[in-house]
């Protein structure tokens, strides 16, 4: 049977270059956690507005949605949950790559697709909170039914 040594017993070599001099592990680690109480109040305040506000979850289809985004308040409230999700997620996936991906190749492939998917996936999801437009008109020129159009 094969022993774990504690991590404390200097026994254990964890194979981590120690002269870069780098804070930028401790600025993560400081980031998960700041970023983790953030989202708590994001995403609890988000739950609350859209499922016990109103009718629940029978209110939101494409007008909720208008509504609530013709408010820069929450456009910036989901901007802010997006951007922290994302960058939250990513900085965890990217440790437990670094924790598992042994070959230094893989490392960076894998970091890269991840870089990729999140840089992705915010912009994509930054440019639909701040060019939705409720009004949805036909190739006619005409609104199309359910769209939210000013009167003319």
């Amino acid at each position: 049977m094969t022993a774990i040594e504690a991590p404390r017993s200097g026994k254990v070599n964890y194979n981590r270059n120690k002269s870069s001099g780098s804070k930028f592990e401790m600025f993560a680690w400081l980031f998960m956690r700041l970023s983790g109480v953030i989202l708590i109040v994001l995403i609890f305040g988000h739950l609350f507005v859209n499922l016990m506000l109103g009718e629940g979850v029978h209110q939101i289809d494409f007008g909720f949605v208008a509504g609530k985004w013709a408010s820069p308040f929450w456009q910036i409230w989901d901007l802010l949950m997006l951007w922290l999700a994302m960058l939250h997620g990513t900085n965890g996936v990217r440790t437990i790559i670094n924790d598992y991906a042994e070959k230094d190749g893989t490392r960076m492939v894998l970091k890269t697709v991840l870089y990729l998917a999140t840089a992705v996936i915010i912009v994509l999801g930054t440019l639909v909170i701040f060019t939705f437009d409720p009004c949805v008109v036909g190739s006619d020129g005409v609104p199309l039914p359910g769209s939210f159009c000013p009167a003319p």
